[in-house]
């Protein structure tokens, strides 16, 4: 049955005589050449995930913090929009929109289908939530985006061609030419940018721009932007229509008090009025609705329909339903010139003394949660394509669901509820859980000799280890005296042969390590810090409601060699103490030393300590470079709000009121451990900061694991704690922080490229986010710091780079969570301070009793050609099978245009060299998002003009690919996403 559609809304007013007639709503305009056209664009904004969980956001459940519930929303939208055909409606989480459709009857599934198909009902950004732009990394940001967009394709067969970013706390370049350009967008709409570029803008009339967001791409990137005046909800005036607003409807019945169309039509001009003196072209936007409205539909459009009836009778201006492709064709066909942007729109503020910057590190454990379930995420899916993807077994979509919601732009950000973050945790914890369990059988799939295609009931039995970062691994922690070895399956997702040093807490002092050929493998014992073990005590039994028993006392050590996208396997057991065992390290001690300074480093780098116990010099024998450091803690105290401005430092804020200094306990001394694998340096800074720095054998870089925690809070301030690395390096105010992993973007501290800056938060205003690192250079040296997961960094002196590590506050900072960042982890009745563990391959564990691991099992593993691995400059992003068996494959070159002298060139990957047992029958070159074709997406995205002289740019992208050579060239930062489709294998030989 199609959908029931009725003409115009008509209502009843009584004539002269008193009779009854019909006045029709004329809501059938379009756009009107020579006039101001107002396109009226009715909206939701929909978190998934703020004050309410995501369900209870949806079925309407918790009223008691808010009243939402977006179930309503969108069962009352569809009757609303089927009472005039002219009516329109956007909607953008797919999250909620997916909830909802997988309970409606056919007959309302069709009738939607025939709203979409119209143009009535436009699905727009199409991922599954709204996602952040400054504490997410691009791949998470391209996973969430391609499953709502694929949602949508298979659904409706719509392709989303608008970004409607309009609630993110600023704006990366990332999100403009990757997020935008490149999954096919025309345009991109959002509001937050600082309150003084915006008033700059609105000056100059420069709030619609055409974004170029990449320097490597240049104008083949280019995507118009819209910036709201105001914000995202209805024009000044009081245009909110939501049952219980405030605002006067719009009363036409004159035999009734109130009347008032002429008061409402003249204000709905005066607004159009102005903000077309701030726009350019005929045509502005009229953002119609905010957060969780149209709980009842029909009372926004009803009143909506007479504005627009009313104002276009009045006749000085056009008003129309419309929706951001519409308005975004009507300005593209305007063919202006507009001005050009270029980096990012960070850091956001909304007045003086407000720096949305602490939101970059709030709530820093689930940032790493949601980062290190990325990285699994991207290897599990690896492995359930090497295993068959199953409907009926384990799969890994869960974990995809959870991740992207995850994104959403207050959940990564850590600007929630705490009640909420619990619930983003647990969704990713239960993802974990079911992809752990393909993880495993695939593995054990790969590793026994003999498994078929689709192999499901494996005999190997492995087990993983979450909590090793709180120094608890249950299997590695076997009594090894009894003839039992641990065996360790070490698996690399990476395109390239991996090299590193792993870690596992044991029992005993007389273990030997063996590779998969039976060569014994150097490694070595660390004793483990009180520190570490204080923390496995309380998290292990916070989380899991257990004590873990009997403790560890040494971290196992040693190099492990992994081919690409495959695995190795290390074998761990007990020796006589007698023969070559796993060397215990030597710990030395600062105090009472005889010397006046310690060095650590067994290779060319070398770190040096002074007496005191502060790292004080950096060099390299082999790049022949050497550097004065000092490593430095502090902590900025909250604003409590108690002052002339009551704005407080708080969950989305940062506000510094005053630094403190942290000296370094000189009472408790330095502890040196040094061994053939690692030297580590164990610092106890003060009672609640603990620093462990490591020197790996043959490594060109130092690793600083970050104990931050209980912050206390007895003395009534708040603590944001940041660490600072201070040189001498003469680095002139600049300083270079990552776009969401991506590009590097030059920082000016107190400067702005675009507006000249008034500063009033020097501290703050010079914060920026941090997903993959922070550089500083002088033109001889440069001093790199890369970070396990979104934190907030800067450089606010000379030669110094600070990141902040850990926040904890007592006083909400007004944007709306009504709730202190103050989170805590509880054991029984006793709550106290989270604490933050920074510390740097899938490990799977299993035991073998006796026999010969290599007789009945694979030990090691590469799906691509033995001699062959991705170039330096490349990586694999996505390596997914598909529902209909075939496979979403992305490659990304990591260099940008001009940053290597040779990595920066184009690269090609063999793909017959990446599948060698597969022979490709079909690959497809696709947007980003994969829901289009490249080509065809080229073709029709709009072009758009730009002020100025033509760029003078070379852009080197990778041609097509030939299907009979089956190579991918990439060029700097490109990403190229691909449908392959594999036929029977071409030799007896398979995967599994």
């Amino acid at each position: 049955m199609g959908p029931v559609r009725l003409a115009l809304l008509a209502v009843v007013a009584l004539a002269a005589a008193g009779e009854a007639v019909y006045i029709p709503y004329n809501t059938s305009a379009g756009v009107v050449a020579g006039k101001l056209n107002v396109h009226v664009v009715p909206h939701t904004h929909d978190d998934v995930g703020w004050l309410k969980t995501v369900d209870q956001y949806y079925v309407g459940s918790n009223n008691s913090i808010q009243g939402a519930c977006v179930q309503n929303v969108l069962d009352s939208l569809i009757p609303a929009l089927l009472k005039d055909e002219n009516r329109k409606f956007i909607y953008v989480e797919q999250a909620f929109f997916q909830r909802w459709w997988r309970n409606q009857n056919d007959m309302i599934k069709d009738t939607v289908k025939e709203l979409i198909s119209s143009g009535r009902l436009e699905l727009i950004n199409g991922g599954m939530c709204m996602h952040d732009e400054a504490t997410v990394h691009y791949i998470d940001m391209i996973d969430q985006t391609t499953l709502g967009h694929k949602f949508i394709k298979e659904e409706f067969g719509q392709i989303p061609r608008i970004g409607w970013q309009i609630d993110p706390f600023g704006h990366s370049a990332v999100q403009a030419y990757l997020l935008g350009a490149e999954v096919g967008f025309d345009a991109f709409y959002f509001f937050r940018i600082d309150y003084q570029d915006r008033d700059t803008r609105k000056g100059t009339k420069e709030l619609e721009v055409v974004w170029r967001g990449s320097k490597s791409f240049g104008s083949s990137a280019d995507i118009f932007a819209g910036i709201f005046p105001q914000n995202y909800e209805p024009p000044p005036g009081d245009f909110y229509f939501e049952v219980d607003d405030d605002s006067p409807v719009v009363q036409d019945d004159p035999l009734l008090f109130d009347y008032n169309v002429e008061e409402r039509v003249n204000g709905f001009v005066a607004a159009a009025l102005a903000q077309a003196n701030i726009t350019r072209t005929n045509h502005i936007m009229f953002t119609m609705g905010t957060d969780f409205k149209y709980q009842y539909a029909e009372s926004w459009f009803r009143n909506m329909d007479k504005l627009i009836h009313y104002v276009n009778k009045d006749g000085r201006i056009n008003a129309l339903y419309s929706t951001p492709s519409i308005y975004t064709d009507a300005k593209y066909a305007a063919n202006e010139q507009w001005p050009l942007k270029t980096n990012d729109f960070f850091p956001y503020a909304d007045n003086p003394n407000a720096y949305w910057t602490g939101y970059f590190t709030s709530r820093s454990a689930l940032k790493r949660y949601v980062r290190m379930m990325s990285g699994y995420y991207l290897a599990a899916r690896q492995l359930e394509f090497f295993k068959g993807k199953s409907k009926l077994g384990p799969t890994t979509d869960y974990l995809g669901d959870a991740l992207a919601l995850a994104q959403h732009h207050d959940a990564v950000t850590g600007t929630e509820k705490q009640h909420v973050a619990n619930d983003y945790a647990k969704r990713l914890s239960i993802g974990y859980t079911r992809a752990q369990e393909l993880v495993s059988t695939s593995l054990a799939c790969l590793t026994e000799l003999g498994s078929k295609p689709h192999c499901s009931s494996p005999t190997t039995k492995f087990s993983q280890c979450l909590l090793l970062n709180v120094t608890y691994c249950p299997p590695s922690e076997m009594d090894f005296s009894k003839g039992k070895s641990l065996v360790v399956l070490v698996y690399n997702s990476l395109g390239w042969k991996r090299q590193d040093v792993l870690r596992v807490p044991v029992f005993s002092d007389s273990i030997v390590v063996h590779d998969s050929e039976g060569r014994e493998v150097e490694s070595q014992l660390l004793p483990i810090a009180s520190a570490s073990l204080n923390i496995r005590d309380k998290h292990v039994k916070a989380y899991l409601g257990t004590s873990p028993g009997v403790t560890p006392k040494f971290w196992l050590a040693f190099p492990v060699s992994v081919p690409p996208l495959g695995f190795n396997t290390y074998f761990v057991s007990s020796m006589k103490k007698s023969a070559s065992v796993s060397s215990k390290s030597t710990v030395y001690s600062s105090q009472g030393s005889e010397y006046s300074s310690l060095q650590v480093g067994q290779g060319n780098l070398k770190l040096q300590y002074n007496a005191a116990g502060a790292f004080s010099l950096y060099s390299d024998s082999k790049t022949l470079i050497e550097a004065n450091f000092e490593q430095k803690y502090k902590y900025y105290i909250g604003q409590d709000g108690n002052g002339s401005d009551p704005q407080a430092s708080g969950a989305y804020i940062f506000r510094p009121n005053g630094t403190v200094p942290i000296k370094t306990d000189s009472q408790v001394p330095l502890t040196v451990l040094r061994g053939p694998i690692v030297d580590e340096v164990h610092q106890q800074i003060n009672s609640w900061i603990y620093q462990i720095t490591r020197v790996y054998k043959g490594k060109d870089y130092v690793e600083t694991e970050f104990i931050v925690g209980p912050i206390p809070t007895d003395d009534g301030n708040g603590k944001e704690v940041a660490t600072e690395i201070v040189t001498n390096m003469a680095t002139n105010k600049t300083f270079y922080t990552d776009s969401s992993g991506r590009d590097f973007i030059k920082r000016i501290r107190d400067y702005r490229s675009e507006w000249k800056i008034e500063v009033h938060q020097p501290i703050a205003g010079n914060y920026y986010p941090v997903n993959l690192g922070i550089y500083v250079e002088d033109g001889n040296k440069e001093l790199s710091v890369l970070v396990d997961r979104s934190i907030g960094g800067s450089s606010i002196n000379d030669g110094q780079i600070e990141l902040m590590l850990h926040r904890r506050l007592l006083h909400d900072d007004g944007r709306g969570v009504a709730e202190a960042l103050n989170e805590t982890v509880c054991l029984g009745n006793q709550c106290e301070g989270l604490i933050e563990i920074y510390s740097p391959l899938l490990l799977a564990f299993s035991e073998q009793d006796g026999g010969n691991w290599a007789n009945s099992h694979t030990p090691k593993f590469s799906a691509m050609d033995p001699t062959y691995s991705l170039p330096d400059n490349v990586a694999l992003l996505t390596l997914q099978e598909l529902e209909d068996g075939s496979v979403l494959l992305r490659f990304a070159h990591l260099y940008e245009a001009g940053e290597h002298k040779d990595l920066s060139a184009l690269a090609s990957v063999d793909l017959k060299r990446v599948f060698p047992d597969k022979k490709i029958g079909k690959i497809v070159e696709t947007s980003l998002s994969a829901n289009q074709e490249r080509a065809a997406m080229e073709k029709k995205r709009l072009k758009w003009k730009v002020q100025g002289p033509p760029a003078d740019e070379k852009v080197i992208r990778g041609g097509p690919v030939d299907p009979s050579k089956l190579v991918i060239e990439l060029g700097p930062m490109e990403i190229r996403t691909f449908i392959v489709s594999f036929e029977r294998s071409i030799s007896g030989k398979q995967l599994l």
